[in-house]
């Protein structure tokens, strides 16, 4: 019975791994499938947002990946198929959007916080420094407390 089970299960291991066949490339050359991964490694997924578009199962991925590998197939380059995905979604579309006016938030705004942050840290730890050090005591608050020492030890 044992020798059975393990019969029927070696067939089914050894039928799955035979019948399983490298994926086929989606594109007839592989250049253009080489060019459609690269460029679309540099676009976000719009529908999934933080993964690439080459590694999106989204259909709207699938259709875009579809429409590089028609534009290489038109003879375009790389920089007009992104100038072509960022005019029509912006530069959300780019995981690397450019350096420009309307973006110098995006780049520059991390840099802004961690600044702030120090400078409030650096104020808080001012703060705090001045409110611990020893009070300085006038010569009449330093007789009135020793005459108050002198009461509780008598």
């Amino acid at each position: 019975m044992k020798l059975c089970s393990l019969l029927v299960c070696c067939t089914l291991m050894f039928t799955g791994a035979a019948m399983a066949r490298e994926a086929a490339p989606m594109a007839a050359d592989v250049a253009i499938e080489k060019r459609m991964v690269a460029i679309s490694e540099e676009l976000r997924c719009l529908v999934c947002q933080n993964e690439s578009l080459s590694g999106s199962h989204a259909e709207l991925a699938q259709d875009l990946r579809r429409e590089i590998r028609k534009m290489i197939g038109e003879g375009k380059t790389d920089q007009e198929i992104l100038d072509f995905m960022v005019a029509r979604y912006g530069d959300f579309v780019r995981y690397r959007p450019p350096v420009k006016p309307t973006t110098w938030l995006l780049w520059g705004g991390p840099f802004v916080l961690l600044a702030g942050g120090i400078g409030a840290l650096i104020a808080f730890l001012r703060r705090r420094a001045k409110e611990e050090a020893a009070p300085v005591l006038s010569e009449e608050e330093r007789r009135r407390a020793a005459a108050l020492l002198d009461q509780s030890n008598s």
